[in-house]
């Protein structure tokens, strides 16, 4: 920001708001991120084993830059979209394992800094078309009542939610909570209708399309995010789409997801705003069993690549995601950064972008990785990136190592923590460079390694923030870092 942007902010915010409003000074930003869609989903990031045709990803792959070693928030969903949003880790709140399911106060704190209120801020349009999945209470617009989970197995039609999307930066919502209440469609604060769920990723398609489009001629940039609830069960790929890929219906609904990103980028080409947009594509997970990934393996398909394990785990298939950031002019097309971030990093890198100042208190585990994009090496003031599971293990990588204070999986791939055998050792190390697949456990080897690992994850932690910056707080004094039995 320049010295006279500065005074301006500082002593006529108005006025610089207004002035960022009327003429804006970034791209357009959309961000599209895909549930439980696996690294190996993603053709031209498997060559080897990807079955599943991708080609409108694989092209914005080709026109952008792939970063392979990029890595969700959790291994679960929830956890990972506060992350995306907030810039901090979501274990640092009271959702200590698992996922929320809805009819309950929104995860983000009122107060807390997101990175649509922080681009509404900045003179942007902000945008979701798609998934929630961090709670929001629903209310009966007779009286106000709140509708509580017990009672109702979905939403009613004219529910009310005084603590959604729209309240938390968003000037427009369309979309749902999370697949237990896919029916129930939701338009800013109001569930306005109950569909079919084989609808909702046309409904979303749709809706993405018909907001760029209606944003051609607009002198204000455009923050969209698209949270899509595909891959994800159910498994309900169109009647146009079954059959297409050869794989079964997991497939075809991934085929059908890569149409999606088609149609978004189509409409930005309508609207002459391919040039002027940063776009970014990835998953909130890896894939989950429920897309029958041994059946799929047998057909010569793997969803996690060359990684071992899959959603909800700590070994990367859990966590390391596909993540291809297409940027005109900016990004040099097929270009790859082997480099280390994680989701969190959004909300820095915007900040960067738009050459602004992070709001206080805001974005504590948020690096950015905007030199990565221009072929630099990333400048960071964190140590490490903290991996969860959906049972909440930790684990913390630093470099090619990686430490992760589980037996096993931490998740649902076998063996879990409970088939694990007592004599394995309490935690697993493995260098990542050497071995992707996590097949040479060196724990016991390298005890000097494991305490300078663990030592640092429980600064992080204690510390409330992994990035330098203004002292923060965990909501949770007591954040229970071992969680196998008979460990620690």
């Amino acid at each position: 920001m320049n010295v006279l942007a500065m005074h301006l902010k500082r002593f006529f915010p108005l006025v610089f708001l207004f002035l960022s409003t009327l003429y804006g000074k970034g791209p357009n930003i959309i961000y599209v991120i895909c549930d439980d869609l696996g690294y190996g989903d993603v053709q031209c990031l498997n060559p080897k084993n990807g079955k599943i045709p991708t080609p409108h990803v694989d092209r914005l792959a080709s026109e952008g830059m792939v970063f392979t070693d990029a890595h969700s928030g959790s291994s679960v969903c929830t956890p990972t979209r506060y992350g995306v949003l907030t810039g901090r880790y979501s274990w640092r709140t009271v959702l200590q394992s698992g996922v929320v399911q809805g009819f309950a106060p929104c995860l983000i704190a009122k107060d807390r800094p997101t990175v649509a209120s922080f681009l509404k801020n900045q003179g942007y349009d902000t945008a979701i078309i798609g998934k929630w999945h961090l709670n929001f209470k629903y209310l009966n617009p007779n009286g106000g009542s709140e509708f509580l989970k017990g009672k109702h197995k979905r939403p009613p039609v004219g529910a009310k939610i005084p603590d959604g999307p729209i309240h938390r930066g968003f000037d427009y919502f369309h979309g749902f909570h999370h697949a237990g209440n896919m029916e129930a469609v939701i338009e800013n604060d109001e569930v306005t209708a109950h569909d079919p769920v084989i609808n909702m990723l046309p409904r979303l398609t749709r809706e993405s399309v018909e907001y760029i489009e209606s944003k051609k001629g607009s002198q204000k940039p455009f923050f969209l995010y698209v949270p899509l609830g595909s891959p994800h069960t159910p498994i309900v790929p169109s009647p146009e789409w079954q059959g297409k890929s050869g794989l079964g219906p997991y497939g075809d609904f991934v085929m059908q997801t890569d149409h999606a990103m088609g149609e978004i980028q189509k409409a930005l080409a309508k609207i002459g705003q391919a040039e002027n947009t940063l776009i970014v594509f990835t998953s909130d997970n890896g894939c989950s069993k429920a897309a029958g990934i041994p059946a799929l393996a047998k057909q010569g398909h793997k969803v996690s690549a060359d990684l071992r394990g899959s959603k909800a785990d700590l070994w990367d298939g859990g966590h390391r995601i596909p993540f291809i950031v297409k940027w005109p002019g900016k990004v040099k097309p097929g270009s790859t950064s082997n480099q280390l971030i994680c989701l969190t990093d959004l909300f820095a890198t915007l900040s960067d972008v738009l050459k602004t100042d992070l709001p206080v208190n805001a974005a504590e585990d948020s690096v950015s990785f905007l030199p990565a994009l221009f072929g630099k090496k990333i400048v960071s003031t964190r140590a490490g990136v903290i991996h969860h599971s959906i049972s909440g293990h930790f684990a913390y990588r630093k470099g090619p190592w990686k430490l992760l204070l589980a037996k096993a999986s931490g998740g649902w791939t076998s063996p879990t923590e409970r088939q694990a055998p007592a004599n394995l050792p309490n935690g697993q190390l493995y260098n990542m460079s050497a071995d992707l697949g996590e097949k040479k456990n060196l724990y016991d080897l390298k005890p000097k390694l494991v305490a300078s690992l663990l030592a640092q994850l429980e600064n992080d932690i204690a510390e409330g923030r992994s990035t330098k910056g203004p002292k923060s707080e965990n909501d949770l004094k007591n954040i229970k870092l071992w969680k196998s039995r008979n460990s620690r």
